[in-house]
């Protein structure tokens, strides 16, 4: 079993932004669209499929450029929590099924105590299809950067 084991990993960061905790997770959850105004070098565009924004169970696809390369994600909500400002997204289809079984994403914001600004957690559990396939830490610098241009985004619109 130890071998099945290795195909399963999780990664996680933290990113401090200064925008509030709600006005990040809003953006996710019922602006997703918005994202790629604020990262248009990495979101190109977000839509809905299936379903109403921010809704579990619904389908949204996105649309982006990593590594120089035009891909497309379709995802699934599976987890709001409004309260925690966090939401999850299960992959289903797109470029990163071709090297992962599962792929999820949860985004999860909580305030700074005693301060401005919030930190966004950014969580991936998934399992490889292989052994050649590497662990998805430059998916989740792309994370950070996309955080850090969404804030700025956040902070024009103040």
């Amino acid at each position: 079993m130890a071998e099945a084991s290795s195909l399963v990993g999780k990664l996680e960061t933290e990113v401090e932004i200064k925008a509030s905790a709600g006005k990040f997770h809003h953006m996710f959850v019922e602006r997703p669209h918005h994202v790629s105004k604020a990262t248009p070098d990495k979101i190109h565009g977000c839509e809905l499929h299936e379903g109403e924004w921010g809704k579990v169970g619904s389908i949204v696809i996105w649309n982006y450029v990593f590594d120089g390369k035009a891909r497309m994600v379709k995802d699934r909500i599976e987890a709001v929590e409004p309260e925690k400002n966090l939401i999850k997204f299960r992959v289903i289809e797109g470029d990163l099924m071709e090297e992962y079984k599962s792929f999820f994403v949860t985004i999860q914001v909580t305030p700074k105590h005693g301060e401005s600004g919030s930190v966004v957690h950014w969580h991936f559990e998934y399992e490889k299809i292989n052994e050649e396939v590497v662990h998805p830490e430059n998916l989740l610098q792309f994370a950070v950067g996309m955080s850090k241009e969404i804030d700025e985004h956040l902070l024009t619109e103040e």
